[in-house]
């Protein structure tokens, strides 16, 4: 509202509350171990409709005019396998049509369509890139407010002496989010390089001042190190006795890329 005060166009990406897409997982798991994908996209897009229709609401309580909009109906297109869609298009007439109204938009993020008419969701971190991919079709800066006030040298909760950064170069933060720092997803970030859209981090709770995601300049080119990142989410794999040719790796990284597993490092000896 104090946005749209300032005589801007709003459009707000929200994912679901809580630990709704959690409870939904759990649901799905009363009833089958191992759910068809389709479906559990269908189940899991619900919980960012919650959020968006509540929200809407709410403006209209404070009397501003608004409309929520799921990813399909905002137009986002996606493709790749159920539960990790990736973001291939967005169709922005209809949100900007709703914004010459003078409407606050509110979209669903973690979701879109497919060309078959399904439902997807995006997988981890799915409403930040759904927020930036947005920022990026309308030309605009893209804020994302969490629960952090921006983005630190080391993570605050394992070091209370971190320094939060003014700003961070795409490729700096890119760097720390796929080695551990859950501020930002790798994915979010690399759209934003590609189209070159300001990040905007701060906390949606305190009034601080937070942290830029921008092109690198020279003032962080002197920087010897930015931050160090920690993870826990890393699974060591040693495989022995293969002989050393290069159609017998390239058929284990095959296997692994069809898996869509992510890896971080290889070492071969």
């Amino acid at each position: 509202i104090a946005e749209k005060e300032k005589g801007n166009d709003v459009v707000i990406v929200v994912s679901a509350m809580g630990k709704t897409t959690d409870n939904l997982i759990e649901l799905s798991k009363e009833i089958s171990q191992n759910p068809c994908k389709r479906d559990l996209d269908m189940l899991l897009s619900t919980g960012e409709q919650i959020s968006i229709s509540l929200l809407s609401m709410a403006f209209q309580e404070y009397g501003y005019d608004s409309i929520s909009l799921t990813g399909f109906q905002a137009g986002i297109l996606t493709k790749g396998p159920y539960t990790k869609n990736k973001i291939l298009d967005i169709d922005i007439e209809k949100i900007k049509n709703h914004l010459n109204d003078g409407k606050i938009v509110v979209v669903a993020g973690f979701q879109g369509i497919n060309k078959e008419g399904d439902i997807t969701t995006l997988g981890r971190g799915g409403s930040d890139t759904t927020a930036v991919a947005l920022a990026a079709k309308l030309e605009c800066e893209c804020s994302i407010y969490t629960d952090v006030e921006g983005i630190y040298s080391v993570d605050p909760r394992l070091y209370k002496d971190a320094k939060k950064l003014d700003s961070i170069s795409y490729e700096e933060m890119m760097e720390m989010a796929s080695l551990g720092a859950g501020v930002m997803e790798t994915r979010a970030v690399e759209i934003g390089c590609k189209y070159k859209v300001p990040i905007y981090v701060a906390s949606s709770s305190k009034n601080a001042k937070g942290t830029y995601i921008k092109e690198q300049n020279e003032i962080m080119e002197e920087k010897v190190i930015t931050g160090l990142s920690v993870s826990n989410n890393i699974i060591m794999i040693t495989v022995n006795n293969i002989l050393f040719k290069l159609n017998n790796i390239a058929e284990i990284f095959e296997k692994v890329a069809k898996e869509n597993i992510n890896l971080d490092m290889i070492s071969q000896t």
